[in-house]
């Protein structure tokens, strides 16, 4: 069936209603954001993490928070399939994997902290309305600083799950080479999660890593010496494309080549601190070399994230490239190539993450 209404041209009512639909989803999700950043905030989910059901009163005195609040947040995390409701015995709880990825910020699965990041990020939109009329870049470093905590807790359970267990080890000779005592630089490290789980791995070796935003290396520093790790670990302020001088058995890159103004100029500085034996591992998210290949919800996520964050921290930067946060496994190889890179391959996958090993 369809209907003439104003606009374009006859509108079909069936598509218009799903459509209405998506677009209902997707109000009671932007809703729901602030009220998952609301239950990790206020220990909500971990006062559920154990399954055990629990009445509203129950919770409120568990956590130290009001029931009036709880009866509407409980209700709609229910009707989003976040919790789960008993009507007859009047109680909610959450069933093991809602507790896996709500209420437990060690697991790998762990993604209510994508939401504190979100939130931070559309705190941005007026600034970044005004970056579409302009083409004007909005710097990592002017965001709001909830979207770098968020960015981390977010990262950081995929890290511990990947980086030592799977990701080095797909790269060629460079676990070996860690166990015996090798150099580490980790480019755009940001609060040093990657870099103090590397480190943690491998005693033998020493770590540099490098962000160009101070505050964000002054929190790398404090969880270095948290660890214990002061030795050997060290943080500087420093751009990707102008390292500190000295030689590397290991480059990385974790989530930020694409976020960079010259990423060709970062892989040329990454090549010139390794020898002929190195390796550079760039970790970027997971894409296909198309737009039609990343037309799913996952690509939504990233493009939101390349439209809002990544585009316009790198046209805040020299050299403007833009690269966005989908451009596929072809585009960064021939970034890494025209770096001086001879060899370009991904080493390893998984549902969220490229890894690509390039060697001199």
């Amino acid at each position: 069936m369809s209907t003439t209404i104003a606009g374009p041209g006859a509108v079909d009512t069936d598509r218009l209603n799903a459509l209405l639909g998506l677009m209902i989803g997707d109000l009671g999700a932007t809703f729901n954001a602030g009220l998952v950043v609301l239950g990790d905030r206020l220990g909500l989910y971990r006062a559920m993490a154990d399954g055990v059901p629990v009445t509203v009163e129950e919770l409120a005195r568990r956590t130290g928070t009001s029931a009036i609040y709880l009866r509407p947040w409980l209700s709609g995390q229910a009707a989003g399939g976040y919790v789960q409701y008993d009507p007859a015995a009047g109680t909610w709880s959450l069933t093991p994997e809602q507790s896996f990825v709500l209420a437990q910020p060690e697991s790998p699965a762990f993604f209510a902290a994508s939401m504190q990041l979100a939130l931070a990020t559309l705190r941005d939109v007026d600034q970044i309305e005004e970056c579409f009329r302009t083409e004007a870049g909005f710097g990592w470093h002017e965001h709001d600083p909830e979207l770098f905590e968020g960015t981390e807790r977010f990262f950081r359970p995929g890290y511990v799950e990947s980086l030592v267990g799977t990701w080095l080890p797909a790269l060629d000779s460079v676990v070996a080479k860690l166990e015996a005592g090798g150099r580490v630089v980790d480019v755009g490290c940001g609060h040093g999660s990657s870099t103090v789980l590397m480190a943690q791995a491998f005693d033998r070796s020493t770590f540099l890593g490098v962000d160009y935003h101070e505050a964000s290396i002054t929190v790398a520093r404090r969880r270095a010496a948290a660890a214990g790790l002061d030795g050997r670990v060290t943080f500087e302020v420093a751009d990707a494309s102008s390292l500190p001088p000295g030689s590397a058995d290991l480059v990385t890159m974790f989530d930020c080549l694409h976020d960079l103004g010259d990423p060709a100029a970062a892989a040329r500085a990454a090549r010139g601190l390794l020898g002929a034996d190195g390796t550079l591992m760039v970790v970027e998210p997971m894409a296909g070399d198309r737009i039609e290949d990343n037309l799913h919800p996952l690509g939504r996520v990233f493009y939101g994230a390349s439209t809002m964050i990544c585009t316009p921290c790198s046209l805040q930067q020299e050299g403007r490239r833009a690269l966005g946060t989908q451009a596929g496994p072809a585009v960064l190889s021939s970034v890494l190539r025209d770096a001086g890179f001879g060899r370009v391959r991904v080493a390893a996958t998984s549902p969220v993450n490229l890894v690509l090993e390039a060697r001199p």
